[in-house]
């Protein structure tokens, strides 16, 4: 294919975004941490599915008009850092095909150069061993392929760039070390790969359709837009005689991954609680009922909700005064929405791990808040991005995103945080708030695998310190006073933990119990937060 033009992009994008959806459940599973909130593969692929959507609407046939409706869809939509900078380079690349109704090879071949450009732009402290690496290396190859040779058509481009993006993405564990010792390549930058083996496809006359698998979970998960769409499924189950026999744990999550997202199955004997995101709560009841009978359960429209929000968003917005301050939280379970929303907090975005906001999640919450200065608290190192794209967009208000990458540093912020002082000072105050907490959280392992010299068995409790696994055992409550001894010292004062929804009260009073016994000189504040997947997030100050 000599020239590429705007008939041709679109298929390639067809082509892109449904390989990626095909592969997303592989480049979850390269997670570094054996947790379960594997999730780059769901966040890329919902953001390059928004991003395609979007072209899908527009009639333009030039190449640039694409690219630009592209790049508006994919940053609105962005999850997750992976998400954010694929948003990035594709922001890039229509930089580099601004203007162009048709594009050759060596246009093309540029056009990458300049999309990986912005995308390290984009990043604070950017890493080698990432996508940014697999998109450096394979543009600046490929750009040096294109110049030397005459009239380079852009098949020949996109085979180069794929070429040269799959072997940098082989050697992504040299260059960072946790992928070599866990025994992966970047997840970023394999979701990158299936993205440009897509168009090659298409540049071939190839098409990829998208796996029957994966159509209703794509389907959820363009919907779902995060958990405020479809329905919030969570149900428990008392394991009958022949359920006991039949269960399995893993089968039963594959099951539901198949129709939901936010997904989370724990079983403890004879109990086995599920909490899923979806479209068709009635298939899920289904498959967990097999098993046994409920002993609870409940189901919630989140995409009504939504709804509700959008209709009465600009509605409340024209008629109400701007207020001086607003604050919106990330935060995932009742429990934790309540105390936030106890601390002054305007808006709490529903997600966390395994569930990150887009770019367009925050945009619609800064809007709903309508507020001159609103402070955004991500609560989630794989967040910030997103909130930071959002703050880029939004011009009417003083949008400040504060670092907080954990529920304890958010919480502490909003301590710190008073409405009568100015901007400024509430900035600094609350900055410092999240400077002075360590963090601790307690899950379980989702794979045997081997981290920082440490053997971890699937089904393990592990004890997760800051970004470091600390503690892996097959008992929660040694997990968890592991946990506490590291992160309480001398100069301790105050410890705040967070309990999740697989937290009986038995296990709360025993957990306070040992703190106040082992470590007396600390006060102890016990919170029900109800979130997913963690069974204590721990803050210490």
């Amino acid at each position: 294919m000599e020239k590429m033009n705007g008939a041709i992009f679109k298929k390639m994008l067809e082509n892109g975004a449904n390989n990626l959806s095909n592969h997303f459940t592989e480049i979850d599973a390269l997670n570094v941490f054996p947790v379960p909130d594997g999730d780059t593969g769901t966040n890329m692929s919902m953001t390059f599915n928004a991003g395609y959507k979007e072209t899908l609407q527009t009639t333009h046939d030039s190449v640039s008009d694409i690219a630009k409706v592209l790049s508006k869809g994919l940053l609105m939509g962005a999850r997750g850092n992976s998400g954010v900078i694929l948003s990035q380079i594709f922001r890039g690349l229509y930089q580099g095909l601004e203007g162009m109704k048709e594009v050759n090879g060596f246009q093309l071949a540029a056009a990458f150069v300049q999309g990986s450009r912005v995308a390290y732009k984009a990043v604070m402290r950017p890493v080698e061993g990432t996508i940014l690496t697999v998109i450096r290396e394979s543009a600046d190859y490929t750009y040096d392929f294109a110049s030397k040779k005459a009239n380079v058509t852009c098949t020949e481009v996109i085979d180069k760039l794929v070429l040269e993006a799959e072997e940098s993405l082989k050697r992504t564990p040299e260059l960072l070390p946790v992928l070599k010792e866990v025994g992966v390549v970047d997840s970023g930058g394999a979701g990158l790969v299936a993205v440009l083996k897509g168009f090659q496809a298409a540049l071939h006359g190839e098409s990829i359709e998208r796996a029957e698998a994966n159509e209703t979970s794509e389907m959820a998960a363009a919907n779902l837009e995060s958990e405020e769409f479809g329905y919030c499924t969570e149900f428990i189950i008392r394991l009958s005689a022949q359920g006991m026999v039949a269960f399995n744990e893993d089968a039963l999550r594959d099951s539901l991954s198949r129709i939901g997202n936010s997904l989370v199955v724990v079983q403890d004997e004879d109990i086995v609680k599920v909490h899923v995101h979806t479209l068709t709560p009635g298939d899920a009841l289904n498959l967990g009922q097999r098993y046994g009978e409920f002993v609870k359960l409940k189901i919630e429209n989140m995409s009504l909700q939504h709804e509700n929000v959008m209709i009465n968003a600009e509605t409340e917005k024209q008629a109400a005064p701007r207020k001086k301050y607003a604050i919106i939280a990330v935060a995932a379970g009742d429990g934790l929405s309540e105390m936030f929303k106890d601390l002054r907090v305007d808006y709490v975005i529903s997600g966390g791990q395994t569930m990150n906001p887009s770019t367009e999640d925050f945009v619609a919450a800064i809007a709903k808040v309508h507020a001159e200065n609103v402070f955004v608290l991500p609560n989630n190192s794989n967040i910030i991005l997103a909130a930071q794209q959002a703050e880029s967009v939004c011009d009417e208000e003083n949008v400040i995103v504060l670092p907080s990458k954990s529920i304890p540093q958010g919480y502490a912020a909003c301590i710190n945080f008073n409405p009568e002082v100015d901007v400024d000072v509430n900035k600094a105050e609350m900055t410092n708030g999240i400077e002075t907490v360590k963090t601790g959280q307690v899950t379980f392992a989702i794979k045997d695998t081997t981290f920082d010299g440490m053997e971890i068995k699937e089904g393990d409790y592990m004890g997760i310190m800051e970004k470091d696994i600390v503690v892996s055992t097959q008992d929660k409550f040694e997990a968890t006073k592991a946990l506490l001894d590291r992160l309480i010292d001398d100069d301790s004062e105050l410890v705040t933990i967070f309990c999740g929804e697989d937290i009986t009260d038995a296990e709360t009073e025993k957990v306070e119990a040992y703190i106040n016994e082992k470590h007396p000189h600390v006060e102890v504040e016990m919170n029900q937060g109800g979130q997913p997947v963690y069974s204590f997030i721990i803050g210490v100050e």
